[in-house]
């Protein structure tokens, strides 16, 4: 459960989580507590940063504060990407960009 200024939001692993040897993608569904707003977006995290092992629960419990720090921005980009591109938005964690792996 995500705390956030705009309401809770349940926080789920939308789709199995697909690998390959560089890294993972998990696609993230964020609810509403009300259902007034479903948003989703997808995260392409380096196994260099997470090894080969970790679940969907696992990694949704790293990147949840995370995630509660930046929902604004994250969700207005979800959002936006979603209108504009008819794409899900993608946030890549990377030795460049270790967001909650730090």
């Amino acid at each position: 459960m995500l705390k956030t200024a705009r309401g809770n939001y349940a926080i789920a692993s939308a789709r199995p989580l697909e690998r390959t040897a560089d890294h993972v993608l998990l696609t993230l569904s964020l609810e509403r507590a009300d259902g007034i707003e479903k948003v989703s977006l997808r995260c392409r995290i380096a196994t260099s940063l997470i090894g080969t092992a970790d679940s969907p629960e696992k990694l949704i419990e790293r990147i949840a504060p995370w995630l509660e720090r930046e929902f604004e921005q994250t969700r207005e980009a979800a959002l936006k990407s979603i209108r504009t591109e008819r794409k899900l938005l993608e946030i890549v964690f990377d030795p460049a960009n270790l967001g909650p792996f730090a």
